[in-house]
């Protein structure tokens, strides 16, 4: 086949295509996850093929060429696309670049604090605080973790909330209304 290939004879062009092109959009497709796409490389690949028809060189049978050459475009595919993600904030401009970048530096900031104000609250309190908010604990179950009743669960969680609203107050939308930035 790759002799009539190379000769030019569409016919054998034409088997080669319609006996590799659906598994090979399947393979692109399971790797990009969207067939047009998947799709598109396909057709390059075939493309190529026949422009390249005569100087192409098989070290293996077709099946493994067409696969192997799919495989690769369709991963460069994927790394311009990642390009194109890590990018974006750029491409829309520096203001937007500059605020993805505040945002970012805001949130690191709050992260900071609320870890802070989480680690000062008594060892009791933290416990209980952590169990409810970081596991996903009810109160009941946290009462029963602990081996201390609900009420006290209740009590300390809001011993807890109390205390991180004191502290977070800067962080909080009530303060910033008010006028109150305080000292973050």
């Amino acid at each position: 086949m790759l002799a009539r290939i190379r000769q030019g004879d569409e016919q054998a062009f034409d088997t080669l295509f319609r006996r590799f092109y659906a598994p090979l959009v399947g393979l692109g497709e399971s790797l990009l996850k969207t067939r047009a796409v998947a799709e598109e490389i396909v057709q390059d690949v075939m493309l190529e093929v026949w422009r390249r028809r005569e100087s192409i060189r098989l070290e293996e049978s077709w099946r493994a060429y067409l696969f192997r050459a799919t495989r690769n475009r369709a991963l460069n595919e994927l790394r311009h696309f990642g390009v194109e993600k890590r990018g974006e904030p750029w491409a829309r401009g520096a203001e937007s670049a500059d605020a993805t970048a505040l945002s970012g530096l805001v949130n690191a900031e709050l992260d900071a604090a609320v870890a802070e104000a989480v680690n000062a609250l008594p060892e009791p309190v933290r416990e209980v605080f952590s169990l409810s908010r970081a596991n996903g604990l009810k109160y009941s179950e946290i009462a029963q973790v602990l081996g201390i009743s609900v009420k006290t669960v209740e009590a300390r969680m809001s011993r807890a909330l109390k205390e991180l609203r004191g502290r977070l107050a800067a962080w909080l939308p009530d303060a910033a209304e008010a006028g109150d930035t305080g000292d973050r």
